[in-house]
């Protein structure tokens, strides 16, 4: 199944206005390979349209142009994240083709639940406010999250959201059988993944500067990650926050292990950046980290986030440490399909888009 393009088709991306975070950058990384490796004609669309200044510092580089109105034709595509106003965005058309593409699967229901569940809603705003006012939450609102999407999400109905969708494109394989499940054709459902960015995929690490450092990100998952903090007061456990990227960068080089026991509601970027720059991976077992086409690390380095696997985390931990040099080398299969992932998005591509 592919996407059928024609001379006069214009591909329109919704992408929010003056924003840095990885979703907006693939936005952008798409339409600079739709326009420069398939020759179609592609834009950005920002929300809101009317900005006036959308493009944010960090995705010039792209050089990607944008418009602030769509041609509502039926050669026209327009391609949507899996945010709930994203695609409500999509409704406004009438006669152009959708599409939406799935970078994650709990945003989709996290967005859901905000606008139209008033105490979840509550719940988030007043979450927020406490963050700012004190510096942190008053509760963990993304250990909430994951409860109660556990409990909701396979009890709504939302097919009829997604009735006028003509294609899903997926950026994992979590997210095409969570589609399958929900009852989208598999017809209507395209591999798309994404690939890192070139600072991180052309740097270099050494193993003589390796230290026993364990790095993390405390937004994701860091609920279990302090519980094992706590149980090794040992070790030397630093968080990835208030970092430009080439601080990150020179941080994942110097450290050993990196463990992510967050919701992996996508093909997360952060495993794959401590991959590539000579990290040895701890996971858990949510979301997309279950899938070895996602993630494709030994078993033995995957975790279920349960208390009593904190000691076994621990020893693994220390276990890299010890044999760093020899356990690195169980990656390598993960750090060849990172560096091959650039040239797999764009053969991707043009399998998706073809043109008459």
């Amino acid at each position: 199944m592919s996407i059928q393009t024609y001379k006069n088709t214009k591909i329109y991306v919704i992408a929010p206005a003056n924003t840095k975070s990885g979703g907006p950058e693939l936005l952008h990384q798409l339409v600079y390979h739709l326009r420069n490796d398939l020759n179609l004609d592609a834009y950005i669309y920002y929300i809101p349209s009317e900005h006036p200044n959308p493009v944010h510092n960090e995705f010039k580089q792209y050089n990607v142009p944008f418009v602030r109105e769509i041609e509502d034709k039926k050669e026209n595509l327009l391609i949507a994240p899996e945010v709930i106003n994203r695609i409500n965005e999509l409704k406004t058309y009438s006669t152009l083709r959708k599409i939406i593409w799935w970078l994650s699967v709990d945003n989709f229901y996290i967005s859901y639940f905000i606008k139209y569940n008033k105490i979840f809603y509550a719940q988030h705003i007043f979450n927020i406010f406490i963050k700012r006012l004190f510096g942190k939450p008053l509760f963990n609102a993304e250990n909430l999250i994951y409860k109660y999407l556990s409990y909701k999400k396979n009890r709504l109905d939302i097919r009829n959201i997604f009735n006028n969708i003509d294609f899903h494109l997926v950026q994992s394989t979590y997210a095409a059988k969570h589609l399958n499940k929900i009852g989208i054709p598999k017809e209507k459902i395209l591999y798309l993944s994404d690939y890192l960015s070139k600072e991180f995929l052309k740097s270099q690490f050494e193993i003589k500067d390796k230290k026993d450092i364990i790095v993390y990100n405390p937004n994701k998952g860091f609920h279990f990650t302090k519980k094992i903090i706590k149980k090794a007061p040992h070790l030397n456990f630093i968080p990835l926050i208030n970092m430009s990227k080439e601080q990150i960068i020179n941080t994942l080089k110097l450290a050993k292990v990196y463990i992510d026991f967050g919701n992996h509601p996508g093909k997360d970027r952060l495993p794959r950046e401590a991959a590539i720059l000579g990290c040895c991976i701890i996971t858990g077992k949510r979301g997309s980290a279950k899938y070895f086409e996602d993630l494709p690390i030994p078993k033995e380095f995957k975790f279920s986030d349960k208390k009593e696997n904190i000691p076994h985390i621990i020893s693994k931990i220390e276990e890299c440490f010890e044999n760093y040099e020899q356990k690195i080398k169980e990656f390598e299969y993960y750090r060849n399909y990172i560096k091959k992932e650039p040239t797999k998005f764009i053969n991707d591509l043009k399998k998706i888009f073809t043109n008459k």
